[in-house]
């Protein structure tokens, strides 16, 4: 008799679940639907990342991130990494500010939603202005493309016949060495015939008196640099229009109307975190390894 109630209570609850209004898992429909987006988006970063992996463990030579990313506004140079780990800390703290927001939603402070989303949004705004400078530099200071690459690796040890203009040394110059796997950028300058960029490609000799000139790196890395960076910048940019919508309508009262402790705002934030996560491992595949 008591397995027959039991029974009958346990269909009576799976009956009721199946019935709809129920929210499975405590989470929304909106909070279930963000969660499959961003699964099928991480599968993408995901799979764009695996495949840099692979050109770049297929190559015999790679651009060394402390070379490519060495300079600072001001023309400071010969700085690794610095730059893009103020980038970093920048959309980490976006993400601190954006969890702000989501503890004020819930506290029903309409005032503190909109401040902390507006301070999210000008993180985020600060980060896409780093990366359009880092962009601005790479190509137009450095030449690097989608279709070419300066940054290039030795792959023996050797001394070069030539200073970074190209021209000889003069007498008593001591010349510039260079060890297997260091990496260097073939520099740019304008010719004063047409104006035009043209690359100077050192000449050098090795240990073993063979003679060579420098090779532009793999074209690979700009592709995937840009392409990939860039898919993320994307992102970013799409979040900073929606926190921008969002946090009008929290200003607006359209969501303490209804009364759902501003699920939206709690949505979007999800959203973010997910894009400063992603960053996390687009900066370890690209700037630390």
């Amino acid at each position: 008799m008591t397995s027959d109630t039991t029974l009958t209570h346990d269909v009576a609850i799976e009956k009721e679940a199946w019935e709809g209004g129920v929210e499975p898992f405590h989470a929304s429909y909106g909070k279930l639907m963000m969660w499959y987006f961003l699964v099928s988006d991480a599968f993408t970063f995901a799979a764009f990342l695996i495949a840099y992996a692979a050109l770049k463990f297929s190559m015999p030579t790679w651009p060394l991130p402390d070379v490519v990313f060495s300079t600072l506004p001001g023309g400071i140079h010969h700085a690794p990494l610095i730059f893009v780990t103020i980038m970093t800390f920048v959309l980490i703290l976006s993400s601190v500010t954006m969890v702000r927001g989501v503890q004020e939603g819930h506290r029903g402070n309409k005032q503190g939603v909109v401040f902390w989303m507006l301070m999210t949004i000008v993180g985020g705004l600060c980060f896409l202005g780093c990366q359009a400078w880092e962009w601005t530099t790479l190509i137009g200071g450095e030449n690097m493309t989608v279709t070419q690459n300066p940054f290039g690796s030795h792959t023996a040890d050797g001394t070069y016949t030539e200073n970074e203009a190209g021209l000889p040394y003069s007498q008593g110059e001591k010349a510039e060495t260079f060890k297997k796997g260091q990496t260097y950028l073939i520099h740019a300058h304008s010719n004063p015939v047409n104006n035009k960029k043209e690359w100077v490609q050192r000449d050098f000799v090795t240990k073993d008196g063979s003679v060579g000139k420098q090779q532009l790196g793999p074209k690979a890395f700009g592709a995937l640099f840009f392409f990939i960076t860039g898919f993320h910048g994307f992102h970013v940019l799409s979040g900073v229009i929606f926190l921008l919508i969002i946090m009008v309508n929290v200003a607006s009262g359209l969501y303490h109307e209804r009364g759902n402790h501003y699920e939206m705002v709690e949505k979007i934030g999800l959203y973010w975190h997910f894009v400063d996560l992603v960053w996390v491992f687009v900066f370890l595949a690209f700037y630390l390894l």
